[in-house]
């Protein structure tokens, strides 16, 4: 194991994981009337990465794997902000009551976030279709490797969880909390760690390859470390840690004062 091919792309996954989820919650946590500006800016970002994975699809080297992960992530950050600041959610925007249970329920949840996840659909389906068929894919499986712990982690929270994400939702969508269950575990949870834990296991199994190239054993190494984060925010809607603290900062910009209850992050 080599400090650039392998210590180096994980440092660099934990940091943007870390500074990326902060500065959503931070940008989502101000004024309404910003979020224009930040949607401006999230889509010129999302043009370029866009831009970027088409440019690089065929580049097979290092460079190509650090570029194609940072376009794959700027990717889902478009998504991320769209929904956290309310621009692209779904149908339904008001609280459930509380003792609404089965199909009533699911398919209001299932409204609430109806127009985000056609979005994820969509931009999945234009970064497939600029890079199909080429050899570097890691911005696509960043892309869809974000999809698939969101969608674990949201099948958690309506599923029930001991810690619900309430304390970074903005004011503007206070409504989704009563959506979420909190109960110690469900059926779900150990499936879900189960699958992103053979996850992990075959992409450091490939990063470690001794035949890999250098692309791959980067590609791979930023993968693997991005599910593993994914695991730890899974880790974090079932233990009693206040995960809140890891972005105190980002939370700054709320207006109330930032709840005790500690919840798992937004970015992947």
């Amino acid at each position: 194991m080599t400090m650039a091919e392998h210590g180096l792309p994980a440092l660099a996954t934990l940091f943007l994981w870390w500074f990326s989820t902060g500065l959503i919650i931070y940008l989502d946590g101000l004024r309404r009337e910003t979020f224009r500006w930040t949607m401006l800016g999230a889509t010129t970002l999302l043009l370029a990465a866009l831009f970027g994975l088409h440019a690089l699809a065929w580049n097979a080297s290092a460079g190509g794997a650090w570029l194609g992960f940072l376009c794959g992530l700027l990717c889902w950050a478009w998504i991320e902000i769209a929904f956290l600041t309310g621009v692209i959610t779904g149908p339904v925007r008001s609280a459930i009551p509380a003792g609404l249970r089965g199909w009533p329920r699911l398919k209001a949840a299932v409204g609430a976030i109806l127009w985000h996840e056609i979005a994820i659909l969509v931009l999945a389906g234009v970064i497939l279709a600029i890079t199909w068929g080429a050899p570097n894919q890691i911005g696509t499986w960043t892309f869809l490797a974000f999809w698939l712990m969101r969608l674990s982690a949201k099948l958690n929270l309506y599923l029930g969880v001991r810690n619900l994400s309430e304390s970074f939702l903005p004011d503007h969508l206070r409504y989704l909390e009563s959506f979420f269950a909190r109960r110690p575990m469900n059926r779900l949870f150990p499936l879900s760690v189960l699958a992103g834990g053979a996850a992990f296991a075959l992409l450091m199994a490939a990063a470690l390859d001794p035949g890999a190239s250098a692309h791959q054993a980067i590609g791979f190494t930023l993968l693997a470390t991005l599910v593993a984060l994914g695991l730890l925010e899974h880790a974090f809607m079932v233990l009693p840690i206040p995960a809140d603290l890891l972005w105190r900062w980002g939370l700054a910009s709320r207006p109330a004062a930032v709840p005790e209850r500690p919840s798992p992050t937004h970015l992947s």
